[in-house]
């Protein structure tokens, strides 16, 4: 089967079942938003059911491992010594797929991967009424090795391996397959016991002689006073990297795309060669038109995989084990409906360590999670360029959760082109307890450009505390040149509660032709404490960023489509405690109807309407 036929033959039998995914925006006009809040929870919250059948892997020829100890990376800056497998370890690969087949074959049911210490060395691939589940005391210790993830997969990409259908940052590729994986499967489970059953990446363990790690594939850091994150393990200029020009990649755009005029093709390209990097290469294939077929990645190139990737499945359940060391975000549903994760502890410091991040996905539940990421803890996703074809993300609840160290608590974007709706957060802590060393960023965030346009709406928080504040120092991204927001001026990378970002890293994205709309937004009942760091007593830089699109960033065909501000922007019954910037609470630029109301900040309540 082909790889678009593939595709179609899933999105045929998606509407077929029923599971359409058109759902009117309702939050806008509701009586009560957290009644809808309440009617999403209980819609996903039906426990799926499998047959009452274990399979455990032992039967199948899985055989546990020993350990050894080893120097690996446990951040971007640190390195400490722990656990792996010895060389030469039983691969427990086969034996779990068997397992997983065999209860696939047999109506369902449950793979059991039981208390003890496992080596595997290639994806598990769920199937539709399969729960694998992992016993108290189980871990498993994914190969570190990358080509081990271009050996299974179902597209054959010749030199750059057995290759899977994968999405990474928003934009459809064939790439290295995630550890664990799914593709049009439902009624799926990925369960543990407790948090001592582990699914581990090895993201910082050197699987080469140089000391090279899934991480050292990040490459060169772009943000400006980056706080714990402010290098990548390993990485040395000259190294080859996600963000280094890759001599694989075509020399022009003419010779993969040549219906594009020239001026098409020398807007997506850019200045220079910075584009045939394979994190610029992939966005500029999108942009471009190229089919899936022809983007292909794989060896020779330095995407990192999610650590858990399911895509277009429905009646999914995430639950109950500790993900730790992932080479790049950590879960990662693209065009899922009906998704539980509950009480899973999401644990990872390396370069784009995201914790959950649904794309393009209708009726979620993210509930009673811990979060401690090298990035967002959270962030909801729905498309890049061109990559838009699954609609928005949509009707999400997430509750009863904690956050420490990470990019945002609570993220939108970037990648949202395709939109995002109906997200409700409630009764979370944003407990910082890294705010020392590896602080929270900012709590509440959003972030888009004038690339990933896309829209925002419909989006409530409510009864939130964040006791040790969040970083109390500006991190900061470079504009481009001509801009109103001069670098190093407006600290939309790290240091407010609440963060509104629609100028994101400006200069990363040569076609800039979509502005974003962000309306409808309800923050209540925040209460934020301080902590004293280098002599400050303070709770953040600024309690609140709202960065309105930037017109000047446009560089598409005239007319320019309409660039409007954030519109309805309501904050009340919130204390900030006490910004290190209590002369400028908030930056506010290109925003229009922003409402405080019984807001404390730095003990003065605040009670007015403002535009900017």
């Amino acid at each position: 089967m082909t790889i678009n036929s593939q595709r179609r033959s899933l999105m045929k039998a998606l509407p077929a079942a029923g599971l359409s995914f058109s759902v009117p925006a309702l939050a806008a006009t509701a009586p009560d938003p957290w009644l809808q809040a309440q009617a999403i929870i209980d819609h996903v919250s039906k426990p799926l059911k499998f047959r009452k059948q274990d399979f455990v892997v032992t039967t199948y020829g899985a055989k546990t491992c020993k350990l050894t100890k080893v120097k690996a990376w446990i951040s971007f800056e640190e390195q400490d010594t722990i656990d792996t497998p010895v060389a030469g370890s039983p691969d427990c690969y086969a034996a779990i797929k068997a397992a997983i087949k065999a209860c696939s074959d047999a109506g369902g049911g449950r793979v059991v991967i039981p208390k003890g210490d496992w080596y595997c060395a290639g994806p598990i691939v769920l199937l539709s009424n399969v729960n694998v589940h992992l016993s108290a005391g189980a871990h498993v210790y994914f190969s570190n090795n990358p080509a081990d993830y271009a050996k299974y997969g179902d597209i054959d990409c010749g030199k750059a391996g057995k290759l899977s259908i994968s999405r990474w940052q928003s934009n459809d590729c064939l790439n290295y397959s995630s550890m664990i994986y799914a593709y049009g499967q439902d009624n799926i489970a990925l369960t543990g016991d407790d948090w001592t059953a582990i699914v581990d990446g090895q993201g910082g363990l050197p699987f080469n002689e140089e000391g090279d790690c899934w991480w050292t594939w990040k490459g060169k850091q772009k943000t400006i006073n980056s706080i714990g994150q402010g290098t990548t393990p390993n990485f040395k200029a000259g190294k080859m990297s996600e963000n280094t020009e890759n001599p694989l990649n075509a020399m022009s755009l003419a010779t993969v795309s040549p219906q594009l005029t020239e001026a098409e093709r020398l807007l997506i390209q850019g200045e220079g060669q910075r584009w045939r990097a394979d994190a610029q290469y992939l966005p500029a294939l999108s942009e471009a038109g190229v089919p899936l077929s022809k983007r292909v990645f794989g060896i020779g190139h330095y995407l990192r995989p999610p650590m858990i990737q399911i895509i277009g499945c429905t009646n999914v359940l995430l639950q109950g084990y500790h993900v730790k060391r992932t080479p790049f975000w950590m879960h990662h549903p693209v065009h899922c409906r009906n998704i539980v994760i509950r009480k899973v502890h999401c644990e990872s410091h390396g370069p784009n360590s995201d914790g959950f991040d649904p794309e393009a996905c209708d009726h979620v539940l993210v509930d009673g999670c811990v979060f401690d990421t090298g990035d967002d803890c959270i962030a909801i996703k729905a498309g890049k360029d061109l990559d838009t074809q699954y609609g928005p993300s949509q009707n999400i609840v997430i509750q009863n959760c904690t956050m420490h160290s990470g990019h945002g608590g609570v993220t939108l974007g970037s990648e949202m082109a395709g939109g995002i709706q109906n997200v409700f957060a409630q009764n979370l802590v944003f407990e910082n307890a890294n705010w020392a060393t590896n602080p929270l960023n900012t709590a509440i965030r959003m972030k888009t450009n004038m690339n990933r346009g896309g829209y925002l709406r419909n989006f409530y928080v409510r009864n939130c505390t964040v006791p040790n504040g969040v970083q109390i120092s500006p991190s900061f991204y470079a504009s481009l040149p001509g801009s109103p927001i001069q670098s190093k001026t407006v600290a939309t990378a790290a240091g407010a509660i609440v963060t509104f970002d629609c100028d994101y890293t400006p200069i990363s994205d040569n076609v800039r032709t979509r502005p974003p709309v962000v309306s409808n937004i309800h923050i209540s009942n925040i209460k934020v404490g301080n902590i004293t760091k280098d002599g400050k007593t303070a709770s953040c830089y600024q309690a609140i960023v709202i960065l309105g699109p930037v017109a000047s960033d446009y560089n598409g065909p005239q007319p320019m489509p309409p660039v409007v501000p954030v519109t309805d922007v309501f904050i009340t019954d919130c204390d900030f405690g006490t910004p290190v910037n209590a002369a400028q609470p908030w930056f506010l630029y290109n925003v229009k109807g922003l409402t405080l109301k019984n807001v404390t900040i730095a003990g003065k309540v605040h009670d007015t309407k403002l535009d900017a």
